[in-house]
């Protein structure tokens, strides 16, 4: 399995980005997919997670601002980044894996439960 995470950049305080992520080499539907945020200074954590049956889940601090999406063909990941803020700055990284079972993976988490990671993304927002 491989992934490839990007789209990230530097906007101010109030823009908006999409970050990207597509994961090859999956051979069944059944996986789940994520992104993980780390901001300087502090632990990796996951941000927005997208469950094998579809679901989601988001920490309180993005809530309401940032989105998934999916395309559905294939194993894609889109993180819509709205009215972002400079506690967002940090690097995001893109996981997945093989997700049998819904409700093994959950937003708040520092990712451990994935294996396959993208290579990361920077994201910079200025006040």
């Amino acid at each position: 399995v491989k992934v490839v995470d990007s789209g990230g950049g530097s906007v101010q305080a109030g823009g908006s980005l999409r970050l990207s992520c597509v994961a090859s080499g999956f051979s069944s539907r059944n996986y789940c997919m994520g992104w993980f945020r780390q901001a300087p200074g502090k632990d990796r954590e996951g941000i927005a997670i997208m469950d094998s049956d579809g679901s989601t889940s988001y920490v309180d601090s993005v809530k309401g601002r940032f989105f998934l999406s999916t395309d559905g063909a294939k194993p894609t990941l889109y993180l819509q980044m709205n009215n972002l803020k400079p506690e967002d700055t940090g690097m995001y990284y893109c996981a997945a894996d093989f997700c049998p079972w819904p409700g093994t993976v959950i937003a708040g988490t520092g990712g451990g439960e994935f294996v396959h990671w993208g290579q990361g993304t920077q994201v910079t927002v200025s006040s």
